[in-house]
């Protein structure tokens, strides 16, 4: 590694894949995690903030600062994730209670603090919900001038998975999305079209779990509550990274392939309600032709991900002690 580590602060609703992306984040040596801020998403956002202290005493983290944020959406009623990632948001493994607390400041606070307070440009990795990211823009508008890069998972081009068009994050809070949208710093959209495929082996899932060191093996007992696909005989299911690949494309942004394009957030009520509509037109319709066209911003959005090379990173990354 050359240079120095990129600082960062992750965004989450820790949550199973969540809590794998910061085990990456901590572990690895290009990633200086400055601060977590939480977010209802997954579960409630104080099962958020509890969650997301006890993976980080996990992971042996140094007193990275963790704060509560909005505890729902800008204007819909929060809704939770748990048959997915459990009642406690984190598979129900009976993880043991975090011994220290939270900051003493609101998430908004503390993004708003770490991001001017540092020296260098902070890259912002939103795993959640975008609301406390909103909420950052709107009340401090000022902080853009020292962010590098907003890195979020979020979206999707083709299918969704809250709905047939929509993925969750964005979906929960399709208002904070569009904010995001317009921060004015560039953007990364890692979305479900690349979220999908970056899948651990059983075999590799197996070995983490089995591991004596605490964070590497609830990597793997993470890994294994959410199985991918099946292993011989039932056995070792492999495990998705999910949110962790938005991380690894921050240590690594070699490892997805990029588009910059046309990014909007359907706002309506109804069955589209959250879609990332990405244009991916070659030239304008007959929509703009007559008159409607729109400003639409500008994002990198990951079209195609190297899976065996951000495999190999995080369990190389993971095991680190």
């Amino acid at each position: 590694m050359t240079g120095q580590p990129i600082p960062v602060i992750i965004d989450c609703d820790t949550g199973v894949d969540d809590a794998l992306a910061l085990l990456f984040a901590v572990r690895h040596p290009g990633l200086d995690l400055r601060a977590v801020t939480c977010v209802a998403g997954n579960t409630d956002v104080d099962g958020v903030v509890r969650n997301t202290l006890t993976v980080l005493e996990e992971a042996g983290a140094p007193d990275i600062p963790v704060a509560r944020g909005a505890e729902r959406p800008l204007i819909e009623p929060a809704r939770s994730a748990r048959h997915v990632h459990g009642v406690d948001g984190m598979g129900d493994l009976g993880l043991p209670a975090p011994r220290r607390g939270r900051a003493a400041v609101d998430a908004v606070t503390l993004l708003y603090r770490e991001i001017l307070g540092s020296r260098t440009p902070v890259t912002l990795i939103p795993t959640a919900p975008l609301t406390n990211i909103a909420l950052l823009l709107r009340t401090h508008p000022e902080v853009t001038r020292n962010i590098e890069r907003i890195v979020f998972m979020g979206g999707a081009v083709a299918t969704g998975n809250a709905t047939p068009v929509a993925e969750f994050n964005v979906w929960h809070d399709p208002e904070a999305a569009a904010v995001l949208l317009t921060a004015g710093v560039p953007i990364t959209m890692y979305g479900l079209d690349v979220f999908t495929q970056v899948v651990v082996p059983g075999t590799d899932v197996r070995r983490l779990r089995e591991s004596r060191e605490p964070g590497t093996r609830l990597a793997g007992e993470l890994l294994a509550h959410r199985p991918s696909a099946p292993g011989p005989d039932g056995d070792d299911p492999a495990g998705g990274l999910g949110d962790a690949g938005a991380v690894c494309a921050v240590a690594d942004p070699a490892g997805i392939t990029t588009r910059l394009l046309p990014v909007e957030v359907c706002l309506a009520p109804g069955p589209t309600r959250g879609q990332t509509i990405v244009d991916r037109r070659p030239r304008p319709g007959e929509s703009e032709i007559h008159g409607g066209a729109r400003e639409q911003a500008l994002v990198e959005v990951a079209l195609a991900v190297d899976v065996e090379r951000y495999v190999k990173l995080y369990l190389e990354t993971v095991a680190r002690r």
